[in-house]
């Protein structure tokens, strides 16, 4: 009975694994269908790339930095429940491998290709698995403090913040640092939009990141005893308030519209489990105007060029999620409880910390050693040279 409730176990996380692995071909289509055409070949090498610089990096040292498990120490886990442990590793490596990816948007068109793979391996050797361990790992003394002091601690079911606002925030620091896209900004604050190359491709990989979500979210019970429909339904709801809430304060953008799920579906991952699916409607809501809106002003009257809009979407659409996790989880407003707002908001400033400074230190230090940005000649024909024959070949 144990093999087999172990082997379950193993083929549900399994399961999740993949459908979240899934997901990166949604965030490579993504930024495919964002990026100017002369990028999109540079673009889905990028993303192939940087996971498996992750799972090395992962492997060798960020999962045991977050969980204390040494695969060559520990023999055991090996083969303990069915190699249950294993496939934990690749569920976690899926999401921890979300975070260059999601980079990945913030810094197109403009960032040099092996400095970039340089920035993936420390940044999911240390700088996330810090946080990750925090939250979900062996580094438990911010949630012991949180649970002593506020009676819960820091919830993040499925990482709006672990993951999307870590990625989010961590992403702002490379885009500052490199700069604009040459000519997307005026010497006299001209804007000069770069519009999507391929909306079909963007609706693509919107869709595939949509329904890989649910094994993003339901999933991150990691057993099949801990598995609810109250997290499946929570994420519908949330991915359907996005969606409506984008369209309408949109204007019916194309490009809006199909960021919506996933501004709603980043918010609900750390409350999916405790929120009424009715909190997880609103929180979704919000987060599809509050992308819209943060989107607009970043790139009009901030100038920050953020291609794929990824501080939007995934960094404050994550901190609205931690703090939403805090507001509709609690019993008052019809949520499951053992959430405290306190403990939401100083654990979700907490990961903001961490990315802005581990952000800085990654992409400041290899700006200052080997660089970071294109040339302006490499940027004008379309891709990093590394990349560029393989681009010239494909669109022959």
């Amino acid at each position: 009975m144990e093999t087999l409730r172990a082997g379950n176990d193993v083929l549900f996380v399994l399961l999740g694994a993949i459908m979240v692995l899934a997901m990166h071909a949604g965030f490579a289509f993504l930024e495919v269908g964002t990026v100017r055409k002369k990028n999109q070949v540079n673009a889905l090498v990028k993303i192939i790339a940087d996971f498996a610089t992750s799972t090395l990096a992962y492997f060798f040292i960020g999962y045991g930095i977050a969980y204390g498990i040494d695969f060559y120490a520990e023999a055991r886990v090996l083969t303990d429940k069915n190699g249950y442990d294993l496939v934990k590793f690749f569920f976690l490596l899926t999401f921890a491998a979300a975070i260059p990816a999601i980079i990945s948007g913030g810094i197109a068109e403009r960032a040099r290709f092996y400095p970039q793979l340089v920035a993936t391996a420390l940044l999911v050797a240390l700088v996330y698995p810090l946080y990750e361990g925090m939250v979900w790992g062996k580094i438990d003394g911010m949630q012991k403090w949180l649970e002593a002091s506020y009676g819960a601690a820091f919830h993040d079911f499925a990482g709006s913040v672990v993951v999307h606002a870590m990625g989010g925030w961590i992403a702002l620091t490379a885009v500052l640092l490199l700069g604009a896209r040459h000519g997307r900004y005026g010497k006299d604050g001209e804007i000069f939009a770069h519009p999507p190359s391929s909306i079909p491709f963007l609706a693509l990989g919107a869709w595939i990141l949509t329904v890989g979500w649910f094994g993003f979210n339901v999933m991150s019970a990691q057993s099949i005893e801990g598995i609810s429909g109250l997290v499946a339904v929570n994420s519908l709801m949330a991915m359907v308030g996005g969606i409506l809430v984008a369209l309408i304060v949109g204007k019916n953008d194309p490009g809006f519209t199909h960021n919506g799920p996933l501004a709603g579906l980043v918010a609900v991952c750390a409350g999916s489990d405790v929120m009424h699916p009715l909190g997880a409607l609103i929180t979704g809501g919000v987060a599809g105007g509050l992308f819209v809106w943060s989107f607009t002003l970043v790139q009009n009257k901030w100038k920050i060029d953020d291609v794929l809009g990824v501080w939007p979407l995934h960094g404050l659409c994550g901190v609205w999620g931690g703090l939403a996790a805090g507001i509709f989880g609690a019993t008052s407003l019809g949520g499951m409880g053992g959430v405290s707002f306190m403990s939401q908001l100083i654990g979700t400033l907490t990961g903001v910390g961490i990315a802005l400074a581990g952000g800085y230190a990654v992409y400041g230090t290899l700006k200052a050693i080997m660089g970071i940005r294109l040339s302006q000649e490499e940027e004008y024909e379309g891709a990093d040279l590394a990349i560029h024959k393989i681009s010239a070949t494909a669109e022959d």
